[in-house]
């Protein structure tokens, strides 16, 4: 069946002369053989694009040659350049969605909030929401090196089975962070054996002197992750407080349609 006439891209006609034509027509292309996953021929994507079957080679050659297209046995398929394109998109939307929780986290509780996660061995900091009134903790001591101190790592590593926080006690173990900073590498160990699958945790001045935090377990796949809150010790009195309310947010946000935290 003939393709739809493609959409004027133009909005004003003092606009029409920055328009370049080859892009227009590439771009027809590319968005046609993503319609066909089993592949399309040359002549089919010329008939469908209503390019001229030399222009529509000529891209298509360019195209396969960039890497956005591929040809097997005369048919044209998605190259690995436009799937990069498209991992792109979702990447920064992924990005974008985790900001948005943040942020509404953040203005519903009037705390810094963090998220994080242990991918590939190590504690990951993807975002931080926090503003000049109530700034986020500042990192005193290499964040990845001390889980062990941070609400954040204790509440990654107590997601994880007994043989990977011994593999990352290894690489990474207790030191004094703080005169508050748990003892040693048993004792954490210890603690994280008591720390329920759906529990928060919470850390006084480990980390951060003059600082408490807590931090609570988000699922995300196989992936440990957590979001966390911060604040000066002469609030202690709310961290509890804080935490449900952040509980409550997260559950709430992520029960959106179409909403989710993923990395």
């Amino acid at each position: 069946m003939p393709a739809a006439p493609h959409p004027a891209v133009s909005g004003a006609p003092s606009q029409a002369g920055t328009l370049i034509g080859s892009v227009q027509r590439a771009l027809r292309l590319l968005e046609r053989v993503a319609e066909h996953e089993q592949g399309a021929p040359a002549k089919q994507l010329a008939r469908e694009t209503g390019l001229a079957l030399p222009t529509a080679y000529h891209l298509l050659r360019t195209l396969v040659h960039e890497g956005y297209l591929r040809r097997d046995r005369g048919l044209f398929f998605l190259g690995e350049a436009a799937g990069r394109l498209g991992g792109s998109g979702a990447e920064q939307k992924r990005r974008g969605t985790v900001a948005e929780v943040l942020a509404r986290c953040h203005d519903a509780i009037g705390v810094p909030v963090y998220y994080a996660v242990y991918q590939d061995g190590e504690i990951e900091m993807l975002g931080v929401s926090d503003n000049s009134e109530n700034p986020a903790v500042a990192e005193g001591a290499d964040f990845r090196e001390t889980g062990h101190a941070h609400a954040i790592g204790q509440c990654l590593l107590a997601q994880l089975d007994e043989q990977a926080r011994r593999d990352h006690l290894e690489r990474y173990p207790v030191r004094p962070v703080t005169p508050y900073t748990v003892r040693d590498n048993q004792a954490l160990l210890r603690r994280l054996e008591r720390i329920g699958p759906r529990e928060p945790v919470t850390e006084r001045q480990e980390y951060a002197l003059g600082t408490v935090c807590a931090a609570i377990p988000v699922t995300v796949g196989t992936i440990a992750a957590t979001m966390a809150i911060s604040m000066p010790c002469d609030q202690a009195d709310r961290l509890e407080s804080a935490v449900q309310q952040l509980q409550s947010e997260v559950g709430r946000l992520l029960r959106s349609p179409g909403r989710s935290i993923s990395i």
